[in-house]
């Protein structure tokens, strides 16, 4: 028999790998589990080997035990379901943790629980302490909340409570006289102030007129606001997410760094600043570059409008409910479109919240203008929300490349009142996952938390089933948007990370990525998507630490 003679590279590259497999070691090896990877060339795998913050190894038990030394901690999860950790595209993540500590508003469902609920927490109160958040609702209420409501079970407190989108607000009469609004108060440009008959402020300030308040409110302490991150942290962990994009955390930036230095930080965090600040984040990253693994930065945030159930967010047609508005810019057309420019320019990603189809269209001009005027480059542009878009705009955003970060919890919860602002024909590309996947788009899934939780898997029902909170549409609410589990796993994993120019780090599992992962109860991709709501995520893992376990929370 003739031998074969190998030729002397083959024989360098064989050693040379033999060597790397035996030289190269796990801290801890994960085995008999489910494990979606998100990665396409090796979907699905049964074990993963992690060295430090890193995965070095992941397919079946046996390719991954071949990592083993004796220092190893081998864990064997029984054929748990293991995703790569959940990345919220969007949040508000000082806000979120220090709403877990105020009044709970938001499934009040009488304004007489409403009143009830804020007499309670006030009386837990020192005099003159603010009370915040609350995060109603008031869908089905003969009215919006008025002042005369609370003043009397608040008589020493100032009350400004959010709605639960954030762009919304009531004032007690005490907040609204520290911060001298009575009926003189002039009105305000991108907001609107709520009067009764005789011109009189009822307490309600919408979008920018909310300033007119908030301006009054005393900055927290620096120990209330690390102590509001950490809990916004660990409540992140407790639904899977181990990493977040912040998109104002650029105010509490400092913030953020003590609790790094303290060895507390536990979510990975994508931060943005204010778009009319661009010049101090441009002078940041030359200064300090764009950060690290546990926390980056390099993109700014605009708003061009405000809500749909606030009535302020912009469309080309009249509310089907209020024929006299099509909702309001909160900035000018000319300044949002000088400061894009400008930070595009500077090399900074762009970050918009448009609703309304009117919003969404003249950004998703500006930024086709932008692009043809500063050149060609990989920007990744966003629209944060996407909510309600023209039929004709939905196949721009695979065009032009822009990232349609979205937030399926609202679609679920809108879908309940939704209809009865803006008609049947615009519901139709309301929150159009199918329509905007199909045509070649990016979507980046988030949760707008405190505006809805910061609940991953709830928003991957939303996405698949579209079933409302209200139990009223159980085939789904405009079913032909729904989406599959394994394309909301995307949109909460890879594409998020993408969305942060951070998709060679993290996003999926595979060898030379981060240990971030999240172990789940049961297996969301084989189950009735129905069941989806109740799964649990039973480990939260970040870098290869365990950072999460409900059985230890119980």
């Amino acid at each position: 028999m003739k031998k074969t003679i190998l030729p002397v590279a083959i024989i360098l590259m064989l050693i040379a790998v033999s060597c790397n497999v035996s030289t190269q070691t796990s801290d801890m090896i994960i085995t008999n589990a489910r494990i979606w990877t998100g990665n396409a060339e090796q979907p699905y795998a049964e074990a993963m080997a992690v060295s430090g913050d890193t995965i070095v190894s992941i397919g079946s038990n046996r390719e991954v035990l071949k990592y083993k030394s004796g220092a190893d901690t081998v864990i064997d999860l029984g054929g748990r379901f293991v995703a790569p950790g959940f990345i919220d595209s969007h949040l508000h993540l000082l806000q979120g943790g220090s709403n877990l500590a105020s009044v709970q508003l938001r499934d009040a469902s009488t304004p007489e629980e409403f009143i009830r609920r804020i007499k309670e927490y006030a009386a837990t109160l020192k005099p003159g302490t603010w009370i915040l958040g609350g995060d109603w609702d008031g869908m089905g209420w003969e009215s919006l909340p008025q002042k005369e409501w609370i003043d009397s079970v608040t008589p020493d407190n100032p009350v400004f409570v959010s709605r639960l989108d954030g762009h919304m607000a009531l004032a007690n009469s005490l907040a609204m006289k520290l911060a001298g609004v009575d009926r003189k108060v002039k009105d305000v440009s991108g907001g609107t102030i709520t009067r009764d008959s005789g011109g009189d402020p009822t307490g309600i300030f919408k979008d920018n007129a909310m300033d007119l308040i908030s301006v009054k409110i005393p900055e927290q302490s620096e120990e209330e606001v690390d102590r509001a991150i950490i809990a916004a942290m660990h409540y992140l962990a407790s639904n899977g997410v181990t990493s977040a994009h912040a998109v104002d955390a650029a105010a509490y930036a400092d913030a953020l760094e003590r609790v790094r230095a303290r060895g507390e930080q536990i979510t990975r965090l994508y931060y943005l600043q204010t778009i009319s600040r661009w010049k101090d984040m441009k002078e940041q990253v030359e200064r300090e570059g764009r950060g690290d693994r546990w926390i980056s930065t390099g993109g700014v945030k605009g708003f061009v409008d405000g809500s749909l159930g606030s009535h302020t967010a912009a469309f080309l047609e009249p509310y089907t409910d209020l024929q006299t508005d099509t909702g309001l810019f909160v900035n000018s057309e000319e300044d949002l479109y000088k400061w894009i420019l400008e930070s595009d320019r500077a090399g900074l990603q762009v970050v918009i919240h448009a609703i309304g189809d009117r919003a969404i269209n003249f950004l998703l001009n500006a930024y086709e203008k932008v692009a043809a005027e500063n050149g060609e480059r990989d920007r990744r542009f966003r629209i944060e929300h996407s909510q309600h878009i023209a039929p004709a705009d939905i196949e721009r955003y695979g065009k032009l490349k822009v990232i349609a970060s979205m937030q399926p919890y609202h679609a679920i919860d809108d879908g309940r009142w939704a209809e009865e602002y803006i008609g049947p024909e615009r519901v139709k590309t309301t929150y159009a996952f199918r329509s905007l996947l199909d045509r070649g788009a990016t979507l980046a899934f988030g949760s707008d938390w405190f505006v809805a939780p910061a609940t991953p898997l709830e928003g991957i029902y939303g996405a698949v089933t579209r079933r409302t909170l209200d139990g009223k549409n159980p085939e789904g609410w405009v079913p032909e948007q729904k989406i599959t589990v394994e394309e909301a796993l995307k949109a909460y994993t890879i594409n998020a990370a993408y969305a942060s120019f951070e998709e060679d780090l993290k996003g999926t599992l595979e060898p030379g990525k981060l240990a971030d992962f999240v172990v789940l109860d049961r297996d969301i991709t084989v189950i009735d998507p129905v069941e989806i709501w109740n799964v649990k995520a039973q480990q939260t893992w970040v870098g290869g630490k365990k950072v999460f376990d409900r059985t230890e929370a119980q």
